[in-house]
């Protein structure tokens, strides 16, 4: 697959689902400007779907030429002519959220970074990536998989948590150095802006285009209420369909209440937050790497 590509690669927990919801809406504009678009269509993005094969930990090096192969017929699947663009949105190329529960960060990275690159042959054009602090990144991650997974109570794992073995300098120069991108753009959670905005900065082709914001919200938070009530449910040792427990959330967004049921006590919180400033100083300080603490305007 030799095409502009242009990469969304999350991260998780910084708005991807509307991200992509926002390039489901303004499609007519990208496919003036000879893009085709591709992700997973998470949380009911209309037009998602992209199924894109990359190694989980378990997997050894010597599969990669493998997945390589596999997500190159995916992707051309998606994009079969030789001479349109590519935008590719997908949170899970560096991995699952849930190896944090273990302390690792991403551990099967570089295996997924390699295959990727493998499929698509040549650098890609521009990969933009959103960071988003440890804490937080943490709770949210813990909270989503609650949703539909029984969980074990969030003190048990804040030690996992603290001691995580690294995080957004290294994967970020992994990133860099396994993919090769022209440009690879980083930008704080907290300055992400709109969706139409990061769109613009991922393809600056954009710039001056009418885009449509996404009118409706996707995948929104759980309530303590909603995530209590399911927790129950899950240890009397029940498994709800997808439609069921989506409906004890939308039960209980009117209870928005605290319970504590995620939460870092303060000293831990303090200890998070002090890692990722430190982290994002080196990130602004790395080679190869456009640091940017805020989108540009729409």
């Amino acid at each position: 697959m030799t095409k502009p590509v242009l990469i969304h690669a999350g991260a998780h927990r910084t708005g991807t689902s509307s991200f992509q919801l926002c390039l489901h809406e303004n499609r007519a504009v990208l496919d003036r400007h000879g893009y085709d678009i591709a992700y997973p269509g998470r949380d009911g993005v209309q037009g998602g779907n992209l199924r894109l094969p990359l190694p989980r930990r378990r997997h050894g090096e010597k599969r990669i030429p493998q997945y390589a192969e596999q997500a190159r017929d995916v992707l051309a699947a998606l994009s079969p002519e030789a001479g349109r663009g590519l935008i590719l949105s997908e949170e899970n190329i560096p991995g699952p959220m849930l190896h944090f529960y273990q302390g690792q960060f991403f551990p099967a990275s570089r295996k997924r970074f390699l295959s990727l690159a493998g499929a698509l042959e040549a650098p890609p054009v521009h990969v933009l990536y959103v960071v988003r602090s440890y804490a937080d990144l943490f709770v949210s991650a813990y909270r989503k998989r609650a949703e539909d997974n029984p969980v074990v109570p969030f003190s048990e794992i804040v030690p996992n948590f603290l001691a995580i073995d690294r995080g957004w300098p290294e994967l970020l120069s992994e990133m860099r150095d396994t993919l090769g991108a022209e440009t690879l753009t980083v930008l704080p959670y907290e300055g992400r802006g709109s969706s139409c905005a990061l769109l613009k900065r991922l393809v600056p082709g954009l710039v001056g285009e009418v885009l449509v914001e996404p009118s409706r919200t996707v995948n929104q938070s759980a309530t303590d209420a909603a995530l209590e009530a399911l927790q129950a449910r899950y240890r009397a040792g029940e498994t709800l369909p997808r439609r069921v427990w989506q409906g004890i959330l939308q039960d209980n967004l009117e209870k928005t209440d605290r319970t504590g049921f995620a939460a870092f006590p303060e000293a831990e919180r303090r200890e998070l937050q002090a890692r990722y400033d430190m982290d994002i100083a080196r990130l602004s300080e790395l080679e190869g790497i456009s640091f940017q603490p805020t989108t540009h305007p729409v």
